[in-house]
């Protein structure tokens, strides 16, 4: 079964090049994007998701609370963080996200994120 990944990030760019890169894993498959924490709060519930690929730096509601509602309206969920700051690592940990990951990281780093997570429950 492919993971079912929502992209969450305000650049099109970005989430223009996630949605290449992943692409080219046979286990991953974009169901879903957004450029604001209201778009993915209008879309999450609507989009069977396992996990929300988020920009720690989303805006709209803030990173912290978006975690929250997330947490709160689709549970099952899991998310990772993506931030062009490395040092954003223990406040997005420390706020619950389950992985994360820095932009600028190699691409692998990314994929060997999404592989832990696909085999959590």
């Amino acid at each position: 079964m492919k993971m079912r990944l929502f992209l969450a990030d305000d650049h099109p760019q970005v989430r223009s090049a996630l949605r290449l890169a992943l692409g080219q894993d046979p286990g991953i498959r974009v169901i879903a994007e957004a450029g604001s924490a209201q778009e993915v709060m209008q879309r999450l519930p609507l989009a069977p998701t396992d996990l929300v690929v988020l920009d720690w730096g989303l805006p709209g509601r803030g990173s912290q609370g978006l975690i929250a509602w997330i947490r709160t309206h689709c549970p099952e969920v899991r998310i990772l963080a993506l931030s062009g700051r490395p040092e954003a690592e223990a406040e997005a940990l420390a706020e619950g996200v389950d992985a994360f990951v820095s932009k600028g990281d190699p691409p692998a780093r990314l994929f060997s994120a999404l592989g832990q997570l696909r085999h959590r429950r």
